[in-house]
C-alpha cells in the first residue's frame, strides 16, 4: 500500500536537480521565496530555477501556494523574504522592466466582456506599446482559432474561447516568459487538449513557459520538469518520468474485503501481474502518474 514519504524520499527526488541551478542557462531564478498571510505560510522558502525555453510546471492541490508564487513572479505581490530574477532582472527592484519580458494568463478571467475579441487585443496592445498591432492581432486570433469571432462580443464566448483569447492577449507583446495560472481550469477534456496544442506551439517558438495546475495529465503532457508543492513547500522537483520512476512504474489497485482501496507499487509489469493474479477481487493494473508521487510524499491526493 502506498505510504506517506519520508524526508529522505524528498531529498532523493530534489537533489537530482541541484546541478541545474548552476548551468548558467536559467531564465528564472528563485531563492528562498517566502510569503505569509497572518499565521499562514502560503509559500515556504522555495528555491528552483527555470531554463530558457523550458516548460516548467508547478503541480499541487488548491491552496498549495501555486498562485501565490505566480503573483510574486509577476509583480502582483511582494515576498516577505527571499527573491527571484527573470532574465537577470530582480523582480522586486525592477517591476517595470520585468513586465516587458512576461505575459500572464491569470486564473481569473479578466477580459472585458462588453468588448469584442479584437477590441480586447487592441487595447492590450496599446497599453503594452506593441508595434505593428494590426498584423499581430490577426496572427494571434488565427493562432487560437478565433479569426471568425474577431468582431464578436466576448460576453457571447464559451469558457474555452475565452481562455484561448486570454492566451492570445498574453502572447501579443511576444514575451520571453509566459505564465499560465491554471490555464485549462473548468474546461471539458476536448477543449483542454486543444488549448494544450496551442501551448505546445508556444514552446516550439522558444519561450519559457511556467504553468500552475492541479491536473495530473496536464503536467505530464506539457512539462519538461515539474515542481510539486504541498502546503507552500516544494517537496519534489524533476522530470515527470524521473518522478514517476522514483515511485514505481506500475500500480496495482483493488478493493479489499472491508471496502478499502489497496495500492501496490511495482517496478515492472511482471511484478504487477504477479501481485494481481493472486488477488481474489477485481484488480486494476496501470502505469504510475504524478498523483502517485504526491501520495507517496504526503499521504494525500491532489484535489
Amino acid at each position: 500500500m502506498i505510504a506517506s514519504g519520508s524526508l529522505l524520499d524528498v531529498l532523493i527526488i530534489y537533489d537530482r536537480n541541484e546541478s541545474y541551478l548552476h548551468q548558467g542557462n536559467s531564465m528564472i531564478e528563485i531563492k528562498g521565496l517566502t510569503k505569509t498571510y497572518g499565521n499562514v505560510t502560503a509559500v515556504d522558502n522555495i528555491t528552483f530555477s527555470v531554463g530558457k525555453g523550458e516548460v516548467f510546471g508547478l503541480l499541487g492541490p488548491n491552496g498549495a501556494g501555486k498562485t501565490t508564487t505566480i503573483k510574486m513572479l509577476t509583480c502582483l505581490s511582494r515576498p516577505d523574504s527571499g527573491g527571484c530574477t527573470i532574465n537577470g532582472f530582480d523582480v522586486a527592484a525592477n517591476p517595470h522592466e520585468i513586465k516587458k519580458h512576461i505575459g500572464v494568463v491569470p486564473q481569473e478571467n479578466n477580459l472585458d466582456r462588453e468588448l469584442t475579441a479584437y477590441e480586447n487585443l487592441l487595447i492590450y496592445g496599446m497599453l503594452h506599446l506593441v508595434k505593428d498591432k494590426e498584423r499581430k492581432i490577426r496572427e494571434h486570433l488565427k493562432m487560437v482559432d478565433l479569426s471568425d469571432r474577431r468582431d464578436s462580443l466576448v460576453a457571447g464566448f464559451s469558457g474555452g474561447m475565452q481562455r484561448r483569447l486570454l492566451l492570445a492577449r498574453a502572447l501579443l507583446p511576444e514575451p520571453d516568459v509566459l505564465f499560465l495560472d491554471e490555464p485549462s481550469i473548468g474546461l471539458d477534456p476536448q477543449i483542454r487538449r486543444q488549448l494544450w496544442d496551442i501551448i505546445r506551439k508556444t514552446r516550439i517558438e522558444g519561450r519559457t513557459v511556467v504553468i500552475t495546475t492541479h491536473y495530473i495529465e496536464e503536467a505530464e503532457a506539457l512539462c519538461n520538469r515539474v515542481g510539486i508543492l504541498a502546503r507552500g513547500a516544494l517537496i519534489a522537483l524533476d522530470t515527470p518520468h524521473h518522478l514517476k520512476s522514483n515511485v514505481g512504474d506500475y500500480i496495482v489497485e483493488y478493493i479489499d474485503a472491508e471496502g478499502k482501496l489497496i495500492q501496490h507499487i511495482c517496478k515492472s509489469r511482471g511484478e504487477a501481474h504477479d501481485i494481481a493474479k493472486h488477488q481474489p477481487n477485481s484488480v486494476t493494473v496501470r502505469k504510475s502518474n504524478l498523483e502517485d508521487v504526491f501520495i507517496k510524499l504526503t499521504g494525500e491526493r491532489i484535489e
